[in-house]
């Protein structure tokens, strides 16, 4: 039977068995795309991309279309010529997108069925790549991309994507857990941090601790406190909603939490957490200013790593930001790889040169060293 590729609107479209077995072992996955689906996150298009043999997937993408804001992913002294370009001419910086990947995921989701080998999987790719140009042409579209695809998968995005300028995206923070107790984990942090961190882990004892999968009651306070996070970052894509986090709850049931961490009657911070037996992804922590007063950043780590370490959990993932805390506490850092193609070839030129000058690594030294680290193991 003919193999066939298909763009369809929503995850739905697939028995949920079919999508989760191009995944084995991933937590973001069939129930986690639809959470995001109902969750009525703005700008943002779903799209899912998947090769069929007769009516089952065999390679499956998920992407989106939106109208992307060159300096949503600016750092440093451009940002600010950004903000005052966009202020005075807001379409100036602003240009509809189509994506393979996800907003709300740190990697892009490229699965295969297991029965799938590795000789046949950049034909494979190179059909769902061939749809997005499809899709993007049928819609109007210039710009096309694919948002942080693994260096694991480079090799093989690189066989597909002709003409496609590759930047640095932001990198994944992962800590490996080997340890049998939390103790031995301290242990392996140097001397410095060992002793900073019990320090720090005095305000345990005015913190109370609430581990929840319904927020329904809280929901107005975590999102003022996700609203207060959110002014702070210097990169923002996505805007999640309160549906959001209580959809994912919902969703997962079995796999997503999210702790609360209160100081008497105030809540300080939240933090939403998704875990399987393999890994615990750090989705989301939302804090106040006075949560800096207690500790909490480091309180909700400890607390994360415990968990993993009582759950015999091999990898704690926590996200994409604060690289050097993070790989003080014993963190590394793989990278991910944004890749783009404009449809007009002068635009195509033109992006390469902006890229070339807002790449992330010009401005974080954190992930310079990820990509330097890289350059020297291949």
């Amino acid at each position: 039977m003919p193999r066939t590729c298909v763009i369809v609107e929503s995850v739905a479209a697939f028995r949920r068995q079919d999508w989760d077995r191009c995944f084995p072992g991933v937590i973001e996955g069939w129930e986690y795309y639809r959470a995001v689906e109902e969750a009525g996150i703005g700008e943002f298009e779903w799209r899912y991309f998947a090769v069929l043999d007769g009516d089952t997937p065999i390679a499956v993408v998920p992407a989106f279309l939106t109208v992307y804001r060159l300096d949503s992913t600016i750092q440093g002294p451009i940002k600010r010529v950004a903000d005052w370009l966009s202020r005075r001419l807001p379409n100036l910086l602003s240009i509809p997108l189509a994506c393979l990947g996800s907003p709300v995921t740190e990697t892009c989701h490229l699965g295969f069925a297991p029965d799938i080998d590795d000789a046949e999987k950049p034909a494979l790719l190179g059909m769902l790549v061939a749809e997005l140009a499809r899709l993007a042409h049928g819609r109007g579209i210039g710009l096309m991309g694919v948002k942080d695809a693994r260096d694991v998968d480079a090799t093989l995005w690189e066989r597909c994507l002709d003409g496609f300028q590759r930047m640095a995206g932001l990198p994944t923070a992962v800590l490996p857990l080997p340890f049998k107790t939390f103790d031995a984990y301290l242990a392996n942090l140097s001397a410095a941090t060992r002793k900073d961190m019990r320090r720090k882990l005095r305000a345990e004892a005015v913190i109370r601790i609430d581990d929840r999968t319904d927020i329904s009651d809280v929901l107005d306070p975590i999102m003022a406190l996700y609203e207060e996070t959110v002014a702070r970052s210097d990169l923002q894509f996505e805007r999640l909603t309160a549906r959001y986090f209580a959809n994912v709850l919902h969703h997962l049931p079995e796999n997503a939490h999210c702790v609360l961490y209160w100081r008497d009657e105030d809540l300080l911070a939240f933090n939403l957490v998704l875990h399987s037996p393999d890994c615990l992804i750090d989705k989301f922590i939302g804090t106040s200013d006075s949560a800096r007063d207690y500790n909490v950043y480091f309180l909700s780590w400890m607390e994360n790593v415990r968990r993993c370490i009582a759950g015999g959990i091999p990898i704690y993932q926590s996200g994409q930001a604060g690289y050097g805390v993070k790989m003080r506490l014993g963190s590394r850092l793989e990278l991910n790889w944004n890749y783009f193609r404009h449809r007009n070839p002068a635009l195509n030129v033109l992006l390469r040169l902006v890229a070339r000058g807002v790449r992330l690594d010009r401005f974080d030294s954190d992930i310079r060293r990820a990509i330097d680290d890289v350059k020297r193991r291949a």
